[in-house]
């Protein structure tokens, strides 16, 4: 039976992972179909190059977006690997398939016709939630994604810059359209720093990490209940109270914010007495956290 539940944890973890990519994909599509598209708003990415062939040329967003991500993945496979592709592959055709299928709504379905600001802001907020729920998930839509990791490969370049100078180059060439104007590109920029902003909130609120030190009499039971409960590891370390010159065992641990709450409920629960202190980490790394990362 053990070695059965551990088999199916790493399955469910990986199903896990691509229901809540399914999900960011399908909030990623509503914004573009319900608020963007329909007062013709160009943002960034390889969804945002489909949009502006659309209100040019009227391609379909779906058709020319998967047209343009085959030949993106052609270059991921052979310069990036076969392992990076495989979720950018599905994200690819997952997408593809939900801005096929979910219709674009006539202005003022949401928000008023006349109020284009806005269905930028709504639908920046929107495609955000839904790529951070992506990147949290290891996920990716592919696009300008697959660019700026083949740039940062091969250039001193950082991620963040090479897809800023994509998005940034996408959206300024869409005054270039018959209707394109300069209002419009102060839209796309608007819903590229909205986006940008919530898929920051979404993705560092997740990976926050906070550090705790605790003084207890019971610090075994705190310890054995957060290794046991939280899966969490626990240091203790050796110290004396300068005031009573008494030694004391002190426990620190490190742990994702959203986990405070349950550290508090333990230490609670085995020891009302017991002094606590808690501070936000910087930055955590190694297993468990953050993968190391080096250029």
């Amino acid at each position: 039976m053990k070695k059965i539940t551990v088999f199916l944890a790493p399955t469910w973890a990986y199903t896990k992972e691509y229901i809540m990519i399914t999900i960011g994909l399908m909030m990623y599509t509503m914004a573009w179909k319900w608020f963007l598209l329909p007062y013709e708003i160009t943002g960034g990415g390889a969804t945002g190059i489909a949009a502006i062939i659309q209100y040019g040329w009227g391609v379909p967003v779906s058709l020319s977006y998967f047209v343009m991500n085959v030949l993106l993945l052609i270059l991921s496979i052979k310069t990036l690997g076969l392992k990076f592709s495989l979720r950018t592959i599905f994200g690819v055709l997952l997408l593809t398939l939900f801005l096929a299928l979910v219709p674009t709504l006539p202005k003022g379905t949401f928000v008023s016709a006349n109020e284009p600001f806005m269905a930028v802001v709504l639908g920046g907020l929107l495609a955000g939630a839904g790529m951070g729920m992506v990147f949290i998930n290891n996920g990716s839509s592919g696009g300008t994604d697959i660019i700026a990791k083949v740039v940062n490969k091969y250039r001193n370049i950082t991620l963040g810059r090479a897809l800023l100078y994509c998005d940034v180059l996408i959206i300024c060439s869409s005054w270039l359209l018959p209707t394109g104007n300069i209002e419009k590109v102060v839209y796309g920029l608007t819903m590229m720093a909205v986006t940008t902003l919530t898929v920051d909130m979404v993705v560092n609120g997740v990976r926050q990490s906070v550090q705790f030190f605790i003084f207890s009499q019971k610090y075994d039971l705190i310890a054995d209940a957060i290794n046991s409960e939280l899966h969490r590891g626990v240091t203790v370390i050796d110290g004396i109270g300068w005031y009573t010159k008494e030694h004391v065992k002190v426990l620190t641990v490190l742990a994702r914010k959203n986990e405070s709450v349950k550290i508090f409920r333990l230490v609670k629960t085995i020891d009302p007495q017991a002094f606590v202190s808690q501070s936000s980490a910087i930055g955590v790394y190694g297993y468990g956290f953050d993968e190391i990362k080096t250029k």
